[in-house]
């Protein structure tokens, strides 16, 4: 979506287009200072990388066309400048790099500083960075309504958390987030009442990604599934003794922090279910490294970024890797190779208030782990019932390569772990 019309005069840093990838969605800040000349390409159209995308119109006269985003550009853009890496820009207009060139000996003079912008020019969106204009977005914040405590009146996210918090008044009253606005297939949706009687979402970007390996995975792997109930009091109890510790006190547990190092411990005891099965090669490539994948549901749609290495990490590093996990990919930073090579899988519905689930599997991988909420339920214990902090954990899995023996003996290792977590975190 443009950000920009043909005309407008922009400033450094000011948001040009909202980007659409596979993976995630960018918002595209101007590396110039100028006027808009010409816009390349609609909403809705497919932009080859390194295609022209927007030309602007800086200092001297020259047009300045930009290129979508792919390696940092080195070829002039415009008489004396030189283009810059998209997202990072320079400092100040005034410190802008120029291309020197030679001619018989002799430097050509830097270029004319760009014409001050006039009073007529649109309004430019306060200066922050995308991943902070995000994360007011996330959180209902009118940006433009935050005082800028950063050099030259930057926004930072201390800034924007300062005002989610109630810390920091706002310049001026921010509108309230509609009522009844839902999110599907990384779209928001008017409510019920008000919105139209039909409406076509475009099948592209994250959606793309997400329906063509699902029906990958659904018609070319033959699903099966197992699932366990387990007592994970003992889990529960040991969140909330190391929570309560301040040395613990920056580190973000959760039960799926458990859970994670619960399917670790059973790939290192279990090593199949870390495998693949290889068509192509008629082979199933057994991976003794485990790249766990992680299903996180974000403001574009479902994606799965991994933890490289994971079966390496204890309970303080797999806490942190998840929060940076989670925080990256809600805020559309997580990068491409942080998506790919993914050996083992988890998706966690208990947050939602369900119970169990059973998962299509991720192309490229053998097994896939659902989660469910941990609630208190009636268990038996020494034949009385007793209540307990319960989670139910389901398993779905690639039958051409682990059978129902490998698969309930990995959910009863991590049944085990759930159900009294300490020994199994002392014996790394």
């Amino acid at each position: 979506m443009w950000k920009v019309a043909v005309g407008d005069t922009i400033a450094l840093n000011q948001p040009l287009i909202d980007i659409e990838t596979a993976k995630a969605t960018v918002e595209l800040p101007s590396p110039y200072a100028g006027v808009v000349t010409k816009l390349h390409g609609e909403v809705g159209d497919v932009v080859p990388v390194g295609a022209p995308l927007i030309e602007i119109e800086v200092g001297g006269g020259d047009a300045a066309p930009l290129a979508t985003p792919a390696e940092p550009a080195t070829t002039p853009q415009g008489e004396g400048r030189t283009a810059v890496l998209v997202g990072y820009g320079v400092a100040t207009n005034e410190g802008a790099p120029t291309r020197h060139r030679r001619r018989g000996g002799a430097v050509a003079p830097a270029p004319a500083p760009p014409a001050p912008i006039t009073s007529t020019a649109p309004a430019l969106a306060p200066r922050s960075t995308p991943p902070v204009r995000l994360y007011a977005k996330q959180h209902g914040i009118d940006i433009e309504s935050i005082q800028g405590t950063g050099r030259d009146g930057l926004i930072t996210r201390s800034d924007v958390e300062r005002v989610v918090s109630g810390g920091t008044p706002r310049a001026r009253s921010a509108p309230a987030a509609p009522t009844g606005v839902t999110r599907f297939v990384g779209h928001e949706l008017a409510p019920w009442e008000s919105g139209p009687k039909e409406e076509r979402i475009p099948v592209r970007g994250v959606l793309r990604s997400m329906a063509d390996a699902m029906v990958q995975s659904a018609f070319s792997a033959p699903h099966a599934a197992a699932w366990v109930r387990v007592d994970a009091s003992k889990s529960v109890e040991l969140l909330s003794a190391l929570k309560s510790r301040p040395s613990m006190a920056n580190v973000r547990l959760s039960p799926l922090t458990l859970v994670a190092l619960a399917l670790c411990d059973a790939a290192r005891h279990f090593p199949g279910i870390n495998s693949r099965f290889d068509d192509a090669a008629g082979e199933v490539i057994v991976r003794r490294s485990v790249a766990l994948g992680i299903a996180a549901d974000t403001p574009r749609g479902l994606i799965v970024p991994n933890i490289k290495d994971a079966d390496t990490l204890d309970l303080v590093g797999m806490a942190d890797a998840l929060t940076t996990l989670v925080e990256k990919a809600r805020a559309g930073t997580t990068t491409p190779n942080e998506m790919i090579g993914t050996t083992l899988t988890i998706t966690n519905v208990g947050p939602f208030g369900i119970d169990g689930a059973m998962p299509i599997l991720p192309p490229g991988t053998s097994a896939i782990v659902a989660v469910g909420q941990i609630a208190k339920a009636p268990w038996v214990v020494d034949d009385e019932v007793v209540v307990r902090h319960v989670v139910e954990i389901a398993m779905s899995f690639d039958h051409r390569c682990i059978d129902g023996a490998l698969a309930s003996s990995v959910l009863a290792h991590v049944g085990r772990f759930l159900n009294d977590p300490a020994p199994a975190l002392l014996a790394r």
